[in-house]
């Protein structure tokens, strides 16, 4: 008999338990064998935290009954919330561990920094949006995840007095890579972070060897743009 994969042990087991509590559970495992897995995403502690994380929470509810589809939501301040492929892709790119201290902008609705909470340390998370950090702070603290810490600030100025970080994700579009951001990643740290103009916008994964920047271009993607107190990073 093939032996199962860490995926199927955690579908199988916690699906019938969370069936009789959520009744997005079938959607969500969907999700994540249709979109995540069938695609190529193979980290297992990632996959198990999007299977565990109820998407639907951070999306009003007049769009919960498309929580679990491919392709984004709007959240409220003209921002979104990501299509769940494209969350699992930039962070299987960070190659997080359960030790890696990492630096998210844009929060949004929290989604993301919920599933980061899961695979990483501790979170730091900013959030231009004053009413989006409120939001998405009472989600993550109705469900219990304590090892994040939410703020209302500019993105591109990261948050130096925490730095530096092992791994920092952007969602949302810069001009180029803010240098700010790229001075608190740790040598040997990855950022994943969308650069260039709304029409050609590329997903950049860049590691910081010897203190240079080492970019590699991975896909074209389309993200609202990263804006600083000074305009458009």
């Amino acid at each position: 008999m093939r032996e199962k994969e860490p995926w199927q042990e955690y579908s199988e087991a916690a699906l019938v338990a969370e069936f009789h509590t959520d009744r997005f559970a079938v959607e969500r495992h969907e999700m994540v064998e249709s979109q995540l897995r069938a695609r190529g995403i193979r980290d297992q502690r990632l996959l198990s935290a999007m299977a565990s994380i109820p998407r639907h929470e951070f999306v009003e509810a007049r769009y919960r009954h498309q929580a679990y589809e491919d392709h984004p939501l709007p959240i409220g301040a003209g921002q979104t919330i990501s299509q769940p492929y494209i969350v699992a892709l930039m962070l299987e790119l960070l190659q997080l561990d359960s030790s890696s201290k990492v630096l998210e902008i844009g929060t949004g609705s929290g989604y993301q920094t919920a599933v980061l909470s899961k695979v990483a340390s501790h979170v730091y998370s900013v959030e231009r949006h004053p009413g989006l950090t409120r939001q998405a702070a009472e989600i993550l603290s109705r469900l219990g995840l304590s090892n994040v810490s939410v703020v209302t600030g500019d993105g591109s100025r990261g948050l130096p007095e925490h730095a530096p970080f092992d791994a920092i994700v952007v969602s949302a579009a810069a001009a180029q890579i803010p240098p700010a951001l790229f001075d608190q990643l740790r040598e040997g740290g990855r950022m994943i972070i969308p650069v260039g103009p709304p029409e050609a916008q590329e997903l950049q994964l860049v590691r910081k060897l010897h203190g240079e920047a080492l970019v590699s271009l991975r896909t074209g993607c389309r993200f609202v743009p990263l804006i600083s107190d000074a305009g458009s990073a």
